[in-house]
């Protein structure tokens, strides 16, 4: 007897090689295919808003903020670079009385000047947009988070940030209610109480005005003749820089507090604090027992 092993199913067939057929054009189909994909919108699975398509607005607050700080710290920068430029064509003012400057030093110091000038223009109005939507979402989240209405609608806010004169009072008020309003969610405030600005509000308030007031100065003062009048109008303009410094860097930290107050906590900041110490709470006191109760 000879035992012949074989695969399930019978010794395979020798395969046909198939013969490959020319291309007549893409596939057609006499009525619409019913495989594939639904037609609808690409949702990510199982992430829908219980309110719809409502975006949060403390994560359009967030989202915002950090694109605040970035512009703010870069036109800091900026305004730096034009205070020494400007604080340069000073000295080389005060050294031309007496001497006679070479040609390279002054064109360096005039393009740095018109350079850093033009991107400082830029860059103020570009993170002046930003500051301002920035407000506009943190103070929905806030009174969101409290759960009140705010009185003054946002196109009173922008026009109280671009009219002159109304930019000296109504920029500062509406930080002084943004803080209450955190301050409220914090309970460090009663909800009815007046909103009183802190201390650091108060003093970005004053840096604003000042910062507001001598750029009004020195733009008025471009339009005087004479040789004082444009070694004035460089003074001027390096005190505006300087301050327009200042108020970019205190602007960037008081938004960066304001988120602090605003956003919770991150796990990840909590899981770095130590515990010093651990007070036990002294033993309630008994009461004194009357001499004549029942034993």
């Amino acid at each position: 007897m000879e035992w012949v092993a074989t695969p399930p199913g019978g010794p395979r067939r020798a395969r046909q090689q198939r013969r490959s057929r020319p291309y007549t054009g893409p596939p057609s189909y006499p009525a619409p295919p019913r495989w594939g994909f639904p037609l609808l919108a690409w949702r990510w699975p199982l992430a829908l808003p219980t309110g719809g398509n409502r975006v949060d607005p403390f994560e359009r607050a967030g989202a915002t903020a950090g694109t605040a700080i970035a512009a703010l710290w870069v036109t800091a920068g900026v305004a730096a670079l034009a205070t020494f430029a400007e604080a340069w064509r000073y000295v080389l003012l005060l050294l031309s009385r007496s001497q006679a400057l070479p040609r390279t030093v002054l064109a360096i110091s005039d393009a740095l000047v018109g350079t850093t000038g033009l991107i400082l223009v830029l860059m103020g109005v570009l993170t002046g947009v930003f500051v301002v939507l920035w407000g506009l979402r943190a103070r929905v989240a806030a009174a969101e988070r409290i759960g009140v209405r705010n009185a003054r609608p946002d196109w009173q806010l922008v026009v109280g940030v671009l009219v002159p004169g109304l930019n000296l009072l109504v920029p500062g008020a509406a930080v002084a209610e943004l803080e209450h309003s955190l301050l409220v969610a914090e309970g460090a405030r009663e909800k009815g109480a007046r909103p009183w600005p802190s201390l650091r509000v108060r003093f970005w308030w004053a840096l604003w005005a000042a910062t507001v007031v001598v750029a009004l100065i020195t733009f008025v003062w471009t339009f005087r003749d004479g040789v004082q009048a444009l070694a004035d109008g460089v003074v001027l303009h390096a005190v505006n820089d300087a301050l327009v410094t200042a108020l970019a860097v205190v602007t960037a930290r008081l938004i960066d507090h304001f988120m602090r107050l605003l956003l919770p906590p991150d796990p990840a900041e909590l899981s770095r604090l130590q515990v010093h110490a651990v007070r036990a709470a002294p033993p309630p006191q008994r009461a004194p027992r009357p001499g004549t109760a029942p034993r």
